[in-house]
């Protein structure tokens, strides 16, 4: 399952350490040090995982949680050199899903991360198909529709707007798309990218030239939005 991580840490070798890891596992993943301009991050960019360091400069980690947790549900794996149960069940308390404290085994990290990401999909695919606007995707059925009518996708195609789907209106460039599709397609190019792009057009747009679900933005990628509510 390839995910889109927010890594909060401000020591470079331990936040390279963990990045590789993650990208071992084919997981997209952007590294803040910061805890406010995490908070900002998160809020625009609404990635499946939030692992997050309690001591961070700007906004501690524990900070961060309390305010995402009144506006978010994202998924927060805490990091922290704290080891007593007090700090374990503030982080709890706070809304964090699952706690490590440091030193920690980077192989057990990918694992927790592992169980959090399943849980997640797995909330996802119960929680039925995922709506913007007109157009449908249901992961656990593996089903397209447009205003109801079903629509044949490829598994590339569907994936693509699975992950779209699942961030309605957020800007994907083309690399993040194909971080979340390696490995899912061994094929998969950049250029790929915008050829599942131009096929995905003409099954769920009205208008494949002028198109009003999956838009370009110029210079960066494609966004999924909801598009004409009432098209045929």
């Amino acid at each position: 399952m390839c995910a889109d991580i927010v890594l909060a840490e401000d020591d470079p070798k331990q936040a390279e350490l963990v990045r590789r890891y993650l990208e071992r596992e084919r997981h997209s993943v952007v590294v803040v040090p910061d805890g406010r301009e995490t908070l900002e991050l998160v809020r625009r960019r609404r990635p499946d995982l939030l692992v997050l360091d309690v001591m961070l400069p700007g906004l501690d980690g524990l900070e961060v949680c309390r305010i995402l947790r009144a506006e978010s549900d994202v998924p927060v794996l805490m990091l922290t050199a704290r080891s007593t149960e007090d700090d374990l069940l503030r982080g709890l308390d706070l809304g964090a899903d699952d706690y490590m404290t440091k030193p920690y085994s980077p192989r057990e990290l990918m694992a927790r991360v592992r169980t959090l990401l399943r849980r997640t999909h797995a909330a996802e695919r119960d929680a039925g198909p995922m709506r913007v606007g007109a157009l449908s995707v249901d992961v656990g059925r593996h089903e397209v529709s447009v205003n109801e009518k079903p629509v044949d996708t490829t598994p590339g195609e569907f994936r693509l707007l699975e992950v779209m789907a699942a961030h309605p209106d957020q800007v994907f460039t083309r690399g993040q798309l194909l971080e979340h599709l390696h490995g899912f397609d061994r094929y998969i190019t950049q250029r790929a990218i915008d050829v599942h792009v131009m096929n995905l057009r003409k099954k769920i747009e009205v208008a494949p030239r002028k198109p009003a679900r999956l838009v370009t933005v110029y210079g960066v990628g494609y966004k999924l939005t909801a598009g004409p509510a009432d098209a045929p």
